[in-house]
Formats: structure tokens, sequence, C-alpha cells
């Protein structure tokens, strides 16, 4: 299968990659490079160069298509994904805990409802583009990945008090 992305490039906060997650980026990006699918509607020159950032709360999709062109750029609203995302590093710290004392019986159910969070955003990101591009589930999965890696440093802020 042949991707239609040729490049991901992560614009993170505070200009440097999260401790932790190196592996999760560089497997999702790889895998976006060699099976990525994705078809924008108006625009169907690929594969696409993609940037990833945050502003202004938003997730910031920067595409530039094959010719070179820089397509509209997609913007998403994260207070949607607020909740999704701060019980997802909830459940990787829940993991690495039990993962740390030993407690493998406990390490199954916990990933089990991590990837459960990961389908349900990845298929909240696919509806709410619906109308702009088509993607597999894989596709918005490994996209959801990288836009959890932009928010490793501020997934704190959001745990309720």
């Amino acid at each position: 299968m042949t991707s239609s992305i040729k490049s991901i490039e992560l614009k993170y906060p505070d200009s440097h990659a999260p401790q932790g997650m190196e592996q999760e980026i560089i497997r999702a990006i790889d895998d976006l490079c060699l099976e990525g699918s994705i078809r924008f509607y108006q625009h169907d020159d690929a594969p696409y160069a993609i940037e990833i950032s945050l502003f202004n709360n938003q997730i910031l999709f920067k595409i530039t298509d094959s010719l070179g062109l820089t397509l509209p750029h997609l913007l998403l609203s994260l207070s949607p994904y607020r909740a999704i995302i701060r019980d997802y590093f909830m459940m990787i710290e829940s993991y690495e805990k039990m993962r740390g004392q030993g407690n493998q019986s406990r390490l199954e159910p916990i990933d089990m409802a991590r990837r459960g969070l990961h389908d349900e955003a990845a298929t909240m990101m696919m509806e709410r583009l619906k109308d702009k591009l088509e993607m597999d589930h894989a596709t918005a999965r490994r996209l959801f990945t990288l836009v959890c890696a932009l928010h490793m440093d501020q997934a704190r802020l959001w745990t309720p008090i």
C-alpha cells in the first residue's frame, strides 16, 4: 500500500519532543509515511507533507501537496479532546505504575481501556474532518498519537483538582 503522506512534522509548544513518547512518535510518523491514507475532497494531489501544531486551543494541520502548494489549514478545537487526552495520559501513567510494581494482571485491562480511548478519539477526528477529507481509522489513530505528543507536558494541567 502506498501512503498518501510524504512527511509529518510536529511543532512542539516548547520546541522539543516530550520525554517518554519518543518511540511512539517515531513509530506513528513512520507508519503514517508508509501506510497513511488521507484524501482531500477539494485537492487530491498526494502525497502530502503535514505539519501539526497547537494554536489558540486548537489543533492546527498545515498541509502541502505533492506540487508544493499549501492547502487551506485545518483547525480542530481541542475542547472535545481534552477529557480523552487527560484520561489517555492517566491510563499510560497507571500502566507504567502497574508495570513498575510487577502487577502483570492489571496491565491488560488498563491497556484495553487506553486502546478504547484511542479508538474513540480517532473516530471523533474522522467525524470532525469528514467534510474536508477522508482517512482510514488506522491513520486517525496514529494522528491522535501525535496530537497527544504535543500535549505531553500539558496533560497534567487538565487533571481536576
